[in-house]
């Protein structure tokens, strides 16, 4: 259908490769030009930063400082934030930064001696963390004997008197002097600095994967300066039991007692020694009495007190208390007892307290009492506690 018109004066000629060639065609339908065949000149543009690939780069970073033309490095490398809250372990750290010298090979032991740990403390005020450094432990004691090396060690660190929660060396095997150069993060508040204490225990795990604890060692946060911002370099010698009282507000002598038959609890409040006034008079001698509560899921069920023992700060009371408490509360219960000063004329005001229960409610000396008092019914099991 369709026709295709073709112009029978249309002719082209042939363009011939000689530069200087004019054209050789006046038709309208080519334009009157010249070939050119000159090279176009090509610019290379100047050498910038180049993108590498994180291998390369690597590469870079071993011949050039840090920072210059080479790629930041990989999250995964970076130190954890120190807004993370809480206690946390702390990666990416230099141990050459935490190394002390060897000076003390060869310090004298005590026949009961079981080893010592070396670490360091730092507190950053601005961000209320406290950087602990485990650096290592000398002569623990070996499971054989003849061996010099039967023992594989970790360390738990605890900031008292939270034992609920801790932070965990990893394993060394097969060493009685193991070097950790591991590092820790604790979020302590300025405020309670100074109550807190920071307790290591060694753990010698055995062929059958018990954990055997080797010993303790405690250092109050108080001994170190917190305004300051430095490194402490510190060092301590295990030790089978250590006392973990977090004040200094005087010690209260109790006894316990279960009778699962009769279902009685009885707590006996002795004496106590050492207390110190509220008011912070410095004086010898205050008015104070002993309040005991229990308490059944921390509400309180009962509350009993001693009379008032005037003018002295040990104190010698000598009541007991006895309680409804059924076997099957025993779990959920808890005792509480508060130390009191008396004032007359005025509101007294509480001095310190010690709670005594199951793992729920209570830990260390506290916990390891009322466990004593259920293993051992009908017996009446005492012991000395701090009050804070």
């Amino acid at each position: 259908m369709y026709s295709k018109k073709r112009s029978s004066t249309q002719n082209y000629d042939e363009i011939e490769t000689d530069n200087n060639a004019a054209p050789l065609s006046d038709t309208p339908f080519c334009s009157t030009t010249s070939i050119n065949t000159k090279q176009i000149p090509f610019t290379v543009p100047p050498h910038g930063t180049p993108q590498v690939s994180r291998r390369s780069s690597r590469s870079l970073g071993e011949e050039h400082p840090a920072g210059y033309g080479s790629e930041p490095s990989s999250p995964a490398l970076k130190r954890p934030s120190v807004e993370i809250p809480g206690a946390y372990e702390l990666g990416a750290i230099d141990p050459s930064l935490y190394k002390i010298v060897d000076e003390d090979e060869d310090y004298d032991m005590s026949d009961d001696h079981i080893g010592r740990l070396w670490f360091t403390v730092e507190y950053e005020r601005e961000t209320e963390k406290l950087l602990v450094t485990l650096i290592k432990a000398k002569n623990l004691p070996s499971r054989t004997m003849s061996s010099s090396n039967g023992c594989d060690p970790f360390v738990r660190i605890y900031l008292m008197p939270d034992e609920r929660r801790y932070l965990q060396s990893k394993l060394r095997k097969k060493t009685c002097n193991p070097k950790f150069e591991e590092s820790y993060i604790f979020q302590v508040s300025h405020k309670s600095f100074d109550d807190r204490i920071l307790k290591f225990t060694m753990f010698d795990v055995d062929r059958h994967r018990r954990h055997n604890v080797i010993g303790h060692a405690l250092f109050p946060l108080k001994e170190y300066d917190c305004e300051n911002n430095e490194r402490m370099v510190i060092w301590r010698d295990l030790e089978k039991e250590v006392s973990e009282s977090t004040s200094d507000k005087g010690e209260i002598f109790i006894a316990l007692s279960y009778n699962s038959h009769l279902e009685r609890l009885t707590t006996a409040i002795f004496e106590a020694r050492d207390l110190k006034k509220t008011d912070g008079n410095t004086n010898v001698g205050m008015d104070s009495y002993v309040k005991v509560c229990l308490l059944i899921q921390n509400k309180i069920v009962k509350s009993k007190k001693t009379a008032i023992v005037k003018r002295t700060i040990d104190p010698n009371f000598s009541e007991s208390f006895t309680f409804k408490l059924s076997s099957s509360s025993l779990d959920t219960a808890s005792i509480s007892v508060s130390t009191m000063q008396h004032f007359t004329g005025a509101k007294d005001k509480m001095i310190g307290r010690v709670v005594l229960g199951s793992f729920m409610f209570a830990r260390g000396r506290e916990l390891e009492h009322w466990n004593e008092m259920l293993s051992s019914q009908r017996d009446q099991i005492s012991y000395w506690h701090s009050l804070t």
